[in-house]
C-alpha cells in the first residue's frame, strides 16, 4: 500500500511538471534571462562540464538540483569565489544545508544559497561631452552593475531503501539586479527536482524557473541625465516586466568500483530550453538540446580528478577570413579536489568561450560538514 502511494505521488510529480512546461512555453519569453544563475556552483560542478542534476548530493544541490540535498547525513556549508575577465567580472556563491531531525535516518532536509554576480568600476560616460561640444574627462562617474539571488530549498526522500532510493525537491528563489542608481529588478520563481537511485545508477531531472521566473525592472533618471538621453537620441526606459522560460535538465550517471581504492563516476545532462532557436549542439525552433559531460575519479574518497564538456556551439573558425566557414567548439573544464574528514576544498581550471580561447579561469570553492554526527540524541 505504501509503495502504491510512494508510486502514484511519483507519477503525479512529473505530470505536473511536464503539465507546467507544455502550458508555460506558448508564452513568449526573453532569452538568455538571468544567465548569471546558469554560470555554475562549486569548483566540483564546474570542473566536471555542470553534469551534477544525477549525482549532487552537497550543499550545492540546492543550485544544480535541490532533491538531492535529502541525502545529507550533516550539515554543509560551500562557498566559491571565481573572478573573470581579469578581475572585472566577480562571481560569489554561498550554501548552508542541514537534514531535518536526526542526521543519519532524517529523509527531509532544508538548504539556503545565495548567488552574487558584479561588475564594478564601469564607466558612466552620460555627461562626458560638454553642453559646447568639448570632452571633459572629469565628468566621467564610475558605477556597479550587480545580480543576486536568494534561494530557499527544501528536498525529501519519498523512498529510502537499502538499494534505492527516490527524492524530489524544489527551491523558491528571490532575485534582485540592479544597475548603478538608474535600474532595479525584483523576481521570484520556482525550480523543482527529481533523483533516483538504483545501485551504482543515478537519473536526475530537473526543471529551472518551472513557475516562469519574472523580474519587474523600474528605472529612475534624474532631468538632466533625461536630457542627455533625450539629446543623443536614446530612448528613455520605462518600467518593464522580463520573464524567464523554463527548461529542463535530464541526467543520468553511473559509478564504479575499479578496485578497493579507485572509484569512477560518469555523468550526462542533456539541457532542454523550448524558447526559440539557439547556438546549441542540437537545435530547432520548437525544442534545443544542449550536452553537458563529466567524469570523475576518486582515490579512497580523499583524492578526486575531474574532467568535462559543454557549451557546444559552432563559431567562426579563426584562420577563415572570408568569414563563412563555422567548426564546432565546446567548453572544457578539468579539476581536482582534496577532502579531509569533514573539509574538503575543490579547484576547477575552465574558460570562457572554447577549447581555443585563452580566457581560462581559476575557481576555487570550499565545503565543510558542519555538526557530524557523533551520537545524536533526539530531543524527543
Amino acid at each position: 500500500m505504501y509503495k502504491a502511494k510512494i508510486t502514484n505521488l511519483t507519477r503525479a510529480l512529473l505530470l505536473l511538471l511536464v503539465g507546467m512546461y507544455v502550458g508555460t512555453t506558448q508564452a513568449q519569453f526573453r532569452k538568455y534571462s538571468n544567465e548569471f544563475l546558469n554560470i555554475g556552483a562549486g569548483a566540483k560542478g564546474l570542473a566536471m562540464g555542470g553534469a551534477q542534476v544525477a549525482t549532487t548530493t552537497d550543499a550545492t544541490a540546492g543550485y544544480w538540483n535541490p532533491a538531492g540535498l535529502s541525502h545529507l547525513k550533516s550539515s554543509s556549508f560551500s562557498l566559491m569565489h571565481a573572478e573573470y575577465f581579469a578581475g572585472i567580472g566577480k562571481y560569489d556563491y554561498a550554501s548552508f544545508a542541514m537534514p531535518l531531525g536526526d542526521p543519519e535516518a532524517s529523509t527531509r532536509s532544508l538548504g539556503f544559497s545565495l548567488v552574487r554576480f558584479a561588475v564594478d568600476d564601469i564607466p558612466n560616460t552620460l555627461f562626458l561631452v560638454e553642453p559646447d561640444g568639448s570632452i571633459n574627462y572629469n565628468n566621467i562617474r564610475s558605477f556597479s552593475s550587480a545580480d543576486y539571488a536568494f534561494l530557499v530549498s527544501y528536498a525529501q526522500k519519498l523512498i529510502d531503501e537499502e538499494d534505492r532510493s527516490l527524492s524530489f525537491g524544489f527551491n523558491a528563489k528571490v532575485i534582485h539586479r540592479s544597475v548603478g542608481s538608474f535600474a532595479r529588478a525584483w523576481g521570484f520563481g520556482l525550480d523543482a527536482g527529481v533523483q533516483y537511485r538504483l545501485k551504482g545508477f543515478r537519473l536526475g531531472i530537473m526543471a529551472k524557473d518551472v513557475s516562469t521566473t519574472f523580474n519587474a525592472w523600474s528605472f529612475s533618471f534624474t532631468d538632466q541625465e533625461k536630457e542627455v538621453l533625450y539629446l543623443t537620441n536614446n530612448d528613455i526606459p520605462v518600467k518593464s516586466t522580463e520573464m524567464t522560460a523554463p527548461r529542463l535538465v535530464i541526467g543520468g550517471a553511473y559509478t564504479a568500483d575499479l578496485n578497493q581504492n579507485l572509484a569512477l563516476t560518469a555523468e550526462l545532462n542533456m539541457e532542454l530550453s523550448f524558447d526559440g532557436k539557439r547556438n546549441v549542439l542540437l537545435s530547432s525552433n520548437a525544442m534545443n538540446m544542449d550536452p553537458r559531460m563529466g567524469l570523475e575519479i576518486g582515490f579512497k574518497e580523499l583524492l578526486f580528478g575531474r574532467l568535462g564538456i559543454y557549451n557546444f556551439q559552432q563559431a567562426l573558425e579563426d584562420a577563415d577570413i572570408t568569414n563563412l566557414k563555422k567548426v564546432w567548439i565546446y567548453q572544457p573544464g578539468l579539476g581536482v579536489g582534496f577532502k579531509l574528514k569533514n573539509v574538503e576544498v575543490d579547484y576547477a581550471f575552465t574558460n570562457l568561450a572554447n577549447q581555443s580561447n585563452p580566457l581560462y579561469t581559476h575557481i576555487f570553492s570550499l565545503k565543510l560538514n558542519l555538526f557530524k554526527n557523533t551520537g545524536y540524541n533526539s530531543p524527543n
